[in-house]
C-alpha cells in the first residue's frame, strides 16, 4: 500500500513550527500581531513584514521544553536582518539562560534561509555572529537541531550556522552551501558554477549528497510525519558525542586527500571520504602550495609582522594562515591572520580569500592554545588581524563544504572565548561576509582602523546589486537611508558593535609610533575583557552607539525576556 505524504516543505514557517511541537503547546512569542516590523525595509521601497519572516515559538517535544524557530523563506528569501536575527539569536539566548539555571529547553530551528538580507547588510552579518555565538554555548546543555526542509534551503552565514548544530536534519530537496551558484557565478565565472544547472546544483549540494559525505546527519522524505519523526529521534538521543565543527583532523585529512588541480565529481567525493584516514597517514601526499615562494605584503601580513616583531613568520602546513606567540604587555598573546599566498592549492583561495584549509587551520591554531592553556587561570589572548576579501568563490570549495570549515573556526573562536580567553579583533583591511564571520566576529573586542581601506559587509557591490536585483548607484543611494548596507568603517560604527575605531594610524604603512598606539589599545581591550568577567557577546549591545545603532535588537531582546514564561 502506498502511503500519502503531507508534504512538511509547502507548510508556511509558521505551520512547521506548529507541526514540530507537541499537539496544543504551541505558543508564539513576539507575533505577527504585534506588528514589530524591520524599520529599515520601508525606507527603501520595500513592504515589511509584521514578524519578519521569523516565527519563535514556545511549546514542549516529547513533553520536555523546547523552543522551536522557524524562517520563512517566502518573505526575503527568508534572509537575516536586525529584527528577525534578533528573535533567533535572542531565543537561543534566553534558552541558554534557562539551561543554565537547570531548566532544560532545547532548541530547534527550522533553516529556509538565503542568509544575510543584503537590503540590512551589515545588521544581519552581526546578527549571524551572535545567533553562532548561542548555538556554541547552548550546546553545552542540550542538542541544538536544524532542520533544513527545502524551497530555499540553508545559505551563506546560516550555512555556517548549520554547521554548529549537534544534528541536521534535511530531505532531498534542502540545499546547504555557504555561496549560492548565482554569487559563484557572479565573482568567478559561468565555468566555474553554472547557476542554470540546476541538476548539478542538486547533485552537489543538495540534502541527498550532504549526507552520504557526511555533512548531514539524517537524510528524510519531505513528509510531515517523517520529519517530526526524526526531530523526537534526535531530541531522545540527546548531545552527540562528536560534534562536525569540532573534527579537525577528520576534515582536514579529508581535504588533504583532494588533488584542485584535477576535476572532482560528487561521487568521487563520497567514494574518496569513505575511507578516512588521518592527517599522520595523509601527510606524504604530495601537494602544491606548501611552500611559499614569495611573501605578498597584503596589509594583514604587514601588520601581523610589525605586532609580532617577525619579519618572516614560521609557515605551517598551510601558509595563508600565519600564526605566532609573542609578548605583548608582558604576557603570551596568540596572533592569527589570513594573507594571500599566490601557491595555494586552491586557486579560488590565493588573494588572502577563507578557504577550506584556511577555516579549519584557524580552528586548529585557536584549539591548541585552548589546550595548552587547559590548567591555567589566565588564558592566554588570542588577537585576530583581519583582512579577509571574502570566503573562496568556487566549485570545489561549495562540493567540499567549506561551510563546516567555516563554522569549525567559528566554534573554535566561541569556544575559546567562553572558557575564558580574551578574543580580540583587529580590523586593517577588508572584512567581508563569511570570511570575517569565521575570522574575527567572534572576539570579545574588535578594533577597527578609521581608514578608506578598511571594510565591513555582507558581499561585494557586484553581487548584492545582481542577488538583489538593483543597480549600484542604487545600493549607494539606499546605504545614504540604511547605513547597515553602507561599505566604509565609518558608517559601520553607528551600529554600536565596535571597541574603538582608531584615527591616525597609516593602515597601509605603519610607522614605529603606529604599531605602539595599536598595542597599547589591544592591551587595554584584553584588559577591559578580563575585568568585565563577560565571555558571551551581550557587551556589544550595551555600548552608547548601539542603543541607537541598534534599538531594534535591543527591543526585541527585551520583549523575548518578558513574554518568555
Amino acid at each position: 500500500m502506498i502511503k500519502l505524504k503531507d508534504s512538511f516543505v509547502e507548510l508556511k514557517a509558521r505551520g512547521r513550527a506548529k507541526a514540530l511541537l507537541d499537539e496544543g503547546t504551541f505558543r508564539e512569542l513576539l507575533g505577527p500581531f504585534e506588528r514589530f516590523e524591520s524599520p529599515h525595509l520601508e525606507p527603501q521601497g520595500i513592504v515589511p513584514q509584521c514578524d519578519d519572516g521569523v516565527v519563535v515559538a514556545r511549546g514542549t517535544i516529547l513533553g520536555e521544553r523546547a523552543v522551536v524557530i522557524s524562517i520563512e523563506g517566502a518573505f526575503q528569501g527568508g534572509g537575516i536582518g536586525e529584527v528577525s536575527g534578533a528573535k533567533i539569536a535572542g531565543a537561543l539566548e534566553r534558552a541558554v539562560k534557562d539551561n543554565e539555571k537547570g531548566i532544560k529547553t532545547n532548541a530547534l530551528i527550522v533553516h529556509d534561509s538565503g542568509g544575510v538580507r543584503l537590503q540590512e547588510a551589515n545588521y544581519g552579518l552581526l546578527s549571524i555572529s551572535e545567533i553562532q555565538s548561542a548555538i556554541v554555548a547552548l550546546r553545552n546543555y542540550v542538542p541544538v537541531i536544524g532542520v533544513i526542509p527545502g524551497k530555499i534551503g540553508c545559505f551563506g552565514g546560516m550555512s555556517m550556522t548549520a554547521g554548529l548544530f549537534s544534528k541536521i536534519i534535511i530531505t532531498r530537496e534542502g540545499r546547504m552551501t555557504l555561496n549560492g551558484p548565482e554569487v559563484i557565478e557572479q565573482e568567478a565565472g559561468v565555468a566555474e558554477f553554472d547557476s542554470s544547472d540546476k541538476r548539478m546544483i542538486w547533485k552537489t549540494i543538495g540534502g541527498e549528497q550532504r549526507q552520504a559525505i557526511g555533512l548531514a546527519d539524517v537524510l528524510v522524505d519531505d513528509d510531515i510525519t517523517d520529519i517530526i519523526a526524526a526531530v523526537k529521534v534526535a531530541v531522545k538521543e540527546g548531545r552527540p558525542s562528536k560534534l562536525r565543527s569540532k573534527q579537525i583532523d577528520l576534515f582536514l585529512s579529508r581535504i588533504k586527500k583532494v588533488d584542485p588541480s584535477k576535476p572532482l565529481t560528487p561521487m568521487d567525493v563520497r567514494e574518496m571520504w569513505s575511507k578516512d584516514c588521518t592527517l599522520e597517514e595523509v601527510e606524504n601526499i604530495k601537494t602544491q602550495g606548501v611552500g611559499q615562494n614569495e611573501n605578498v605584503m597584503s596589509r594583514g601580513r604587514i601588520w601581523f609582522e610589525k605586532l609580532t616583531g617577525i619579519s618572516n613568520p614560521m609557515i605551517g602546513d598551510v601558509p595563508s594562515v600565519l600564526c605566532n606567540d609573542v609578548k605583548l604587555c608582558n604576557e603570551l598573546v596568540r596572533y592569527i591572520a589570513v594573507v594571500p599566498n599566490p601557491n595555494n592549492r586552491f586557486p579560488r583561495a590565493r588573494k588572502g580569500e577563507v578557504g577550506l584549509e584556511e577555516g579549519w587551520t584557524i580552528a586548529k591554531y585557536v584549539r591548541e592554545a585552548m589546550e595548552e592553556d587547559a590548567d591555567k587561570e589566565k588564558k592566554r589572548p588570542i588577537i585576530a588581524v583581519v583582512d579577509v576579501p571574502s570566503q573562496a568563490y568556487g566549485y570545489k570549495e561549495e562540493l567540499l563544504g567549506i561551510f563546516q570549515s567555516c563554522a569549525g573556526a567559528v566554534d573554535a573562536y566561541a569556544t575559546a572565548r567562553y572558557a575564558g580567553h580574551p578574543i580580540i579583533s583587529l580590523l586593517v583591511g577588508p572584512a567581508i561576509s563569511g570570511a570575517f564571520l569565521t575570522h574575527g566576529y567572534q572576539a570579545n573586542r574588535i578594533i577597527a582602523l578609521d581608514d578608506p581601506g578598511v571594510l565591513v559587509h555582507a558581499m561585494s557591490k557586484q553581487s548584492a546589486a545582481r542577488i538583489t536585483k538593483r543597480t549600484i548607484e542604487e545600493l549607494d543611494e539606499a546605504a545614504k537611508k540604511v547605513p547597515s548596507m553602507a561599505y566604509d568603517i565609518g558608517s559601520y560604527s553607528t551600529l554600536g558593535s565596535l571597541e574603538e575605531l582608531v584615527s591616525g594610524i597609516n593602515a597601509a604603512k605603519p610607522k614605529a609610533e603606529d604599531v605602539e598606539n595599536i598595542k597599547e589599545k589591544l592591551s587595554k581591550a584584553i584588559k577591559v575583557t578580563r575585568a568585565s568577567g563577560i565571555t558571551d557577546l551581550s557587551n556589544r549591545l550595551a555600548s552608547e552607539k548601539a542603543i541607537t545603532g541598534r534599538a531594534a535588537g535591543i527591543k526585541v531582546r527585551r520583549i523575548l525576556k518578558e513574554e518568555w514564561d
